[in-house]
């Protein structure tokens, strides 16, 4: 028996991570969102006041990752890929 979407799935996570590892100036945003709902992280933006405010939240650890939705551009910023690159560091996920 062979997992064809699971063997797709972690393609596709791997090429997330090493996007990001590589701190490309085009990483965007939605990417992100991607690859964090693979490590099972859920998105969450506290209520229609949090303006670009959002976390993702590790729905097994309670872990939270916290930063600024880019805008108007959906690229993130140097400074937030070295942040969610450290934090998953951290946790041991890449």
């Amino acid at each position: 028996m062979r997992l064809v979407g699971y063997n797709k799935a972690m393609s596709k996570k791997k090429k997330l991570i090493g996007r990001l590892l590589s701190m490309p100036k085009d990483f965007t945003y939605g990417e992100l969102a991607r690859l964090m709902k693979h490590f099972g992280y859920k998105e969450s933006n506290r209520g229609k006041t949090s303006g670009s405010a959002v976390a993702f939240i590790n729905l097994e650890t309670g872990h939270i990752i916290r930063l600024h939705k880019p805008h108007p551009r959906p690229e993130l910023k140097k400074y937030q890929m070295e942040e969610v690159i450290e934090e998953l560091k951290n946790r041991g996920l890449i």
